[in-house]
């Protein structure tokens, strides 16, 4: 049997194919490369090149592939882009979604992981956030991940479908050996967007904000190793096919740094300058974003191991240092 990563030759998805690879699990791997990378993908691992909201081409996999659960990373993920086009948001996560999960039924596919996020909390009203707390989005993006949330519960009480959401913070790092890592057109993330200007591609890096209700005033995340968050991708699995109820989990550090915190590591780190400006704030960027991930760590028993800022961005800097076009060919 194999496990189907929709999104598998993106950031989060390749890292999860190496490392269900690395475990001895048989991978198909479905991209459209809308943002993927082909060299990102793992040479063990099936690849289908096109996109989830097709249902004769799904189908056509199913069929094929002898597959007994999915892990789903296919959806557009930024949330500037979500505000301006929330339509193109509603349509590749949302219908993509629906998609899928017909596809499942009619293929009695009855297990999911999905790739959730804490957009889905919007503004939190107390930190850390627990996944009991009220999910009242303020960006198009996390209503969309929030609807696909939905649609898997209702989908469960009709066809029996189990899920297991994970919803995660702010995911950043690389595989220790530097074979993939974090690679965006255009970069929206905060710790590659830094080690960019560490590199000298960019002149510096903006700030959006800087009189939040934090300590330095600007806004706190909460980060994960890509690693880890993999790991707990994988419990999640296990604990599906050992039977497990369907559930939602959020996947964090438990600790907050701000963005002049994470500059100031990565200076550190890297033993470079990285000027900084501070800019107008984002639409729908919360102040602070801290999870409690106690419910994984007990459930899943998830246990989280690469938990050091410096080794998060130690990682992502062996990237990007030893790649610094991305998958791009060097010119």
């Amino acid at each position: 049997m194999s496990v189907l990563v929709l999104g598998g030759a993106g950031y989060i998805g390749s890292h999860a194919v190496y490392q269900l690879i690395d475990q001895g699990e048989k991978v198909v791997i479905v991209d459209n490369l809308e943002t993927g990378h082909r060299d990102a993908l793992h040479p063990k691992a099936a690849f289908y090149e096109g996109d989830i909201r097709n249902g004769d081409f799904l189908n056509s996999i199913f069929e094929k592939e002898s597959i007994d659960a999915v892990i789903h990373f296919a959806a557009n993920s930024l949330v500037g882009e979500s505000m301006e086009n929330p339509l193109k948001y509603f349509d590749n996560n949302v219908y993509g979604t629906q998609v899928l999960l017909q596809a499942m039924i009619e293929h009695n596919v009855k297990k999911i992981v999905f790739s959730s996020t804490a957009a889905t909390y919007g503004e939190p009203e107390s930190v850390p956030i627990l996944e009991t707390m009220p999910t009242i989005p303020t960006s198009t993006y996390g209503e969309t991940k929030l609807t696909m949330e939905k649609l898997m519960k209702w989908t469960e009480q009709a066809h029996g479908i189990k899920y297991v959401s994970l919803r995660y913070f702010n995911v950043a790092g690389a595989r220790e050996t530097a074979e993939i890592g974090e690679d965006h057109q255009p970069e929206t993330h905060l710790v590659p967007i830094i080690l960019q200007t560490a590199l000298g591609q960019r002149s510096h890096i903006t700030i959006f904000g800087d009189d939040y209700n934090t300590p330095d005033g600007t806004c706190i995340r909460d980060y994960v190793h890509v690693e880890d968050l993999i790991s707990a991708h994988l419990l999640a699995l296990k604990y599906l096919r050992n039977g497990g109820k369907s559930n939602v989990f959020n996947l964090g550090s438990n600790k907050g740094f701000s963005v002049k915190e994470m500059i100031d590591e990565a200076k550190l780190v890297t033993g470079r300058d990285i000027p900084a400006k501070i800019g107008a704030r984002r639409a729908g960027d919360p102040s602070i974003l801290i999870a409690s991930s106690e419910k994984a760590k007990q459930v899943l028993g998830w246990n989280p191991t690469q938990t050091s800022v410096t080794k998060i961005i130690k990682d992502a800097w062996n990237w990007h240092s030893t790649h610094p076009k991305g998958y791009r060919k060097e010119v």
